[in-house]
């Protein structure tokens, strides 16, 4: 049964992965669903104050890694408020309405619509400012990355040692 388990809490941390590029998914909830499951399926006992300490700083670092790329990348290259808006709103949508690309082409769409209808501005400044919503995007999907498989890791950690 032991077996059965791992690859349940392992699934668990698959999925949090999958909503690096879908933000539809809770990365955090299934990290975190995984480090609970654990402790119904086996022991509690591995996890102390500290253990729940970090793991809660790893959090709120995961959550405001992704609001600074996007907002970096966003400002990087010129943009406003409305090209965030556009770009959040179009990360959230994009992977809907174009099932693949859209999870690159909807931050990016979503930033070049928000400043050419808000701020007025042309096309290639635009275009611009949308390349840097992908490339805070993009940005962030890494920094969440590192920063789950730090979760993960000090996890792993804590129970195998």
């Amino acid at each position: 049964m032991g077996v059965l388990y791992w690859i349940i809490i392992a699934a668990m941390f698959v999925i949090a992965f999958a909503g690096l590029v879908f933000p539809i998914i809770p990365s955090v909830v299934f990290i975190v669903a995984g480090f609970l499951l654990y402790g119904f399926l086996f022991t509690f006992e591995h996890y102390s104050y500290m253990f729940w300490i970090v793991e809660g700083i790893f959090t709120a670092v995961l959550f405001a890694a992704d609001y600074i790329a996007n907002l970096l990348g966003v400002k990087r290259f010129g943009g406003s408020r409305a090209a965030i808006w556009g770009s959040t709103v179009g990360l959230l949508i994009g992977p809907f309405v174009i099932p693949v690309a859209g999870i690159i082409l909807g931050p990016f769409i979503g930033a070049l619509a928000g400043e050419m209808i808000v701020h007025k501005k042309d096309i290639k400044t635009a275009a611009k400012i949308g390349v840097g919503s992908l490339i805070g995007f993009i940005s962030g999907v890494l920094a969440k990355s590192v920063i789950q498989l730090m979760m993960i890791g000090y996890f792993l950690w804590t129970v195998l040692y």
